[in-house]
């Protein structure tokens, strides 16, 4: 994840010092949104993405669960789930939020938002907006949710209700986002890049700033789910997308719009952000370097920065990487299972650098990108130190040398192949 706002319009956030180990010194955000200074990145605790439950009232295309409207046995109990925050909190990790499925259609899942905050823990919920309702709106603000995350798929209510299965959708979504705008709730919107929803990124920005919307992440997609049948964008698309949210970003904050743009899930859109700075002759591009590479990319996330609880229990590097589990919370703590390398593939995750392969083994911005999502790399070719197939910067870019022409801005990334068992 990388924020376009504080990299290329030095806008400080609540998770600067968090991100990239620095002080705030701008701003003063609320207490329940602050996050601590790290000390390095590679010794931060992970944020938990937790699938509270996989039942969901939509049925969305790019659904990395494959969630439907129904209930799904075995889930963790209110008990079960109140202990595993214990453990969180003692464990001390950064941030929990709560997702899906969707995580409002389990009954008490603000139960359990409220005794994490009565731990201490930073809480975040992952939505797709069309269960949220004014009285819920209200609710979010006195349990001190450090912000709510709606998905939103496009500006055009026919798009977004084709993505999420159901009509209607988009407007119950809206409904969702304006309730949290006017009860003071810190709002973000989130959005998985395809072909079809990169079309309507202008709209969509036009949204964020008419609707007052506080933070909007854009995820690269990793084929999951039913977001395996989704068209990848190929790389000269994927580039182009990427430098429109780049300008995009920028304009807003340029015009004293406080909004945070993160991307997510692609590393390599820090170093294309520095190389896009250093070709404009920004003054600031060494730093930006310098931030992304204390930060570190792919190298402190999955396995080490970000971690997944799934409905069962069952622990992952990511939540895309629920084809391998690591143990059980039922079982044995996460705190237990995060820091237990014994698992091969645990252990790589943590020191991953030597054993990337291909483009990624010999990039210049190894350390800053860390080689990409592993999840999206395993699930693609099988083999989980390979090149990240949606790495979109050139071979000149990566090796920083003149090189002959190739077909990369134009090929689409690799066909999705099974993972490795």
């Amino acid at each position: 994840m990388i924020d376009v706002s504080v990299l290329y319009s030095g806008l400080e956030t609540p998770s600067t010092p968090h991100r990239y180990g620095r002080e705030i010194t701008q701003i003063d955000p609320p207490e329940h949104q602050k996050m601590a200074i790290a000390k390095s990145a590679s010794e931060r605790r992970p944020i938990v993405v937790w699938n509270i439950t996989r039942t969901c009232n939509l049925k969305c295309v790019h659904c990395y669960t494959d969630s439907e409207a129904k209930r799904y046995p075995d889930e963790l109990s209110t008990e079960q789930c109140k202990a595993v925050l214990d453990d969180l909190a003692d464990f001390k990790v950064p941030a929990v939020l709560f997702s899906g499925g969707e995580p409002l259609s389990r009954p008490d899942v603000l139960e359990l938002a409220e005794y994490g905050r009565s731990l201490g823990l930073h809480v975040v919920l992952s939505t797709n907006g069309t269960l949220i309702d004014a009285e819920k709106a209200k609710r979010f603000v006195e349990l001190g949710f450090a912000y709510i995350g709606i998905s939103l798929d496009s500006a055009t209510p026919a798009i977004h209700d084709e993505f999420r299965g159901k009509e209607g959708a988009f407007d119950k979504t809206m409904r969702g986002f304006h309730h949290c705008v006017d009860a003071g709730q810190k709002v973000g919107l989130r959005l998985t890049l395809t072909r079809q929803t990169a079309r309507d990124l202008d709209q969509i920005f036009d949204l964020i700033e008419r609707e007052g919307i506080n933070r909007a992440c854009f995820y690269h997609l990793c084929p999951a789910g039913r977001g395996n049948n989704l068209i990848s964008l190929t790389q000269k698309e994927t580039r182009e997308v990427v430098e429109t949210i780049f300008d995009r970003t920028h304009d807003l904050n340029k015009r004293g719009k406080r909004v945070e743009i993160l991307m997510v899930d692609n590393h390599c859109d820090g170093p294309a952000l520095y190389l896009k700075m250093l070709k404009e002759g920004n003054p600031r591009a060494q730093q930006v370097l310098d931030m992304i590479t204390w930060n570190g990319g792919a190298k402190n996330s999955s396995g080490v920065g970000i971690s997944n609880i799934d409905f069962y229990g069952n622990v992952h590097a990511d939540q895309f990487s629920m084809y391998r589990t690591f143990g059980n919370v039922k079982e044995r703590k996460f705190s237990e299972i995060w820091q237990d390398t014994s698992d091969p593939i645990m252990a790589g995750l943590k020191d991953r650098l030597p054993l990337l392969k291909g483009r990624c083994a010999t990039c210049r911005f190894k350390n800053a990108c860390g080689g990409g999502l592993r999840a999206r790399a395993e699930s693609m070719t099988g083999d989980p130190w390979a090149s990240d197939p949606y790495c979109y910067l050139t071979d000149e870019e990566i090796t920083g040398e003149p090189v002959g022409v190739t077909d990369d801005e134009n090929r689409t990334p690799a066909s999705v192949a099974e993972p490795a068992k």
